[in-house]
């Protein structure tokens, strides 16, 4: 297998000399962390990198962000900007043997007095037992880790991992970073052969991915078009549905923006309106939804717990028809949610809960409701006096799950509307019981 490390003792991998033919998304790369678009809010003078740089220093990082928007671009300058040697690994194509080997060699330059950076692509990738193998390595500061992922770090790594790295978000690229990357492609290639309208049609379609963006625009220059293009030619060109702006530049955002308030608003013939704007205009039907299940998720949730099914249903029937029939499908499952009844408390118990968690830190559940698969934990108490509710009257046990010095929280709070009413009486119901079976 090719070395995928760096393997010089150098303060920085020397840089790497592009040929003319080379992808033109490797030859825009930027050159220094202020040529980075669109993730100012870490890259600028008071963003957590944009810091850690002034001062010459850096923690151990997650970059957790979408496709195409800058993760290896950002590592490999990090080295650069403060002097360390710099190694990649990518945990598709890596195992133990390669990072024992990465480990080895960072030190041995830290024993030359060089600090190594060692970026880890795609690390959610490497199991649970690899990720451990991070820890004494970065502990004894042997490499300051920066993993780049697009899943959820809470989620895809391991606590013990995520304890020693700062998480840092970035963001899918907007139209004025995306932008940015075509000025740059085209002051090194020359005009784009597309119309203005087209342009911004180009951009929409990258939804944020600047990498696509830009191997869309290869794709145009190689094709040595010479008349400019208009969305719809465009589109024939590329094969791929592209958002076509009207005179009044009604865009890609804006439509959306107005359909996700229609629904909210329970307007179902406005919501409609924008619906057949955005699926007229030549919007990707499966963009569209993605943001009605959101809606469903956040507008309705539990008022109406049918929405997000119709919604899942109007994505299997259009995968199923194609258009222009499944976007009957589509149509119905906007109806269903811009007429369901609206509750926002799971969204907001949900932000509640995920506050909570990261203020609280790693505090253990009490021992009563631990798992105690073996003779040891049962001995140590985990388990003990756990009250099984099938066995208590009307099914319901009352007892205590909150960790021990955390009181009883409340995060959830139906509404008066839909099936949420019901949901209320039973939370109400079970409160009442808990709080006669304490005595109060």
């Amino acid at each position: 297998m090719a070395d995928l490390f760096a393997d010089d003792l150098s303060p920085a991998a020397a840089p790497e000399v592009l040929r003319d033919d080379a992808p033109l998304a490797d030859r825009l790369r930027p050159r220094n962390l202020s040529e980075v678009v669109g993730q100012e809010h870490l890259t600028g003078p008071e963003g957590a990198i944009g810091r850690m740089v002034a001062a010459g220093r850096l923690s151990s990082m997650i970059l957790w962000g979408p496709p195409g928007t800058g993760k290896t671009s950002i590592a490999r300058l990090l080295a650069d900007a403060v002097g360390m040697r710099f190694a990649a690994v990518s945990a598709v194509f890596s195992g133990v043997a390669d990072l024992k080997k990465a480990f080895a060699e960072a030190d041995v330059a830290g024993k030359a007095g060089q600090r190594t950076l060692l970026f880890v692509d795609e690390i959610h990738r490497f199991n649970r037992a690899q990720q451990d193998g991070f820890l004494p390595f970065v502990e004894r500061g042997t490499v300051t880790l920066v993993g780049a992922t697009t899943e959820n770090p809470s989620f895809a790594l391991n606590a013990a991992l995520l304890s020693r790295a700062q998480v840092l978000i970035l963001h899918r690229l907007g139209p004025e970073a995306l932008n940015a990357l075509l000025d740059k492609a085209e002051a090194l290639e020359g005009r784009l052969p597309v119309t203005q309208d087209a342009r911004d049609a180009l951009v929409a379609s990258a939804d944020g991915d600047g990498r696509f963006l830009l191997n869309q625009v290869e794709t145009l220059y190689a094709a040595g078009i010479s008349e400019p293009l208009d969305p719809g030619g465009l589109g024939h060109f590329l094969q791929r549905r592209v958002a076509v702006y009207d005179k009044d530049r009604d865009g890609h955002y804006n439509l959306i923006s107005a359909l996700h308030k229609s629904v909210r608003g329970s307007d179902p013939q406005a919501a409609l309106y924008y619906l057949a704007r955005m699926l007229t205009a030549g919007e990707e039907p499966l963009y569209v939804l993605r943001r009605l299940v959101r809606m469903a998720n956040e507008d309705i949730g539990l008022a109406d717990p049918q929405a997000l099914v119709q919604c899942l249903a109007a994505k299997d029937t259009y995968e199923f028809l194609g258009s222009p029939e499944g976007e009957l499908a589509i149509a119905q499952a906007c109806l269903y949610l811009a007429t369901a009844p609206k509750s926002n408390a799971a969204y907001s118990a949900f932000k509640a809960a995920w506050k909570s968690a990261r203020d609280t830190g790693s505090l253990n559940p009490p021992a009563n409701i631990l798992n105690a698969p073996t003779k040891l934990m049962k001995e140590i108490g985990y388990g003990k006096d756990y009250a099984y509710d099938h066995d208590a009257p009307d099914g319901f046990s009352g007892d205590n799950y909150w960790p021990e010095g955390m009181p009883p929280q409340t995060y959830y709070e139906p509404v008066e509307r839909g099936f949420e009413r019901e949901v209320r009486k039973r939370i109400e119901w079970w409160d009442k019981k808990r709080a006669e079976r304490r005595g109060e």
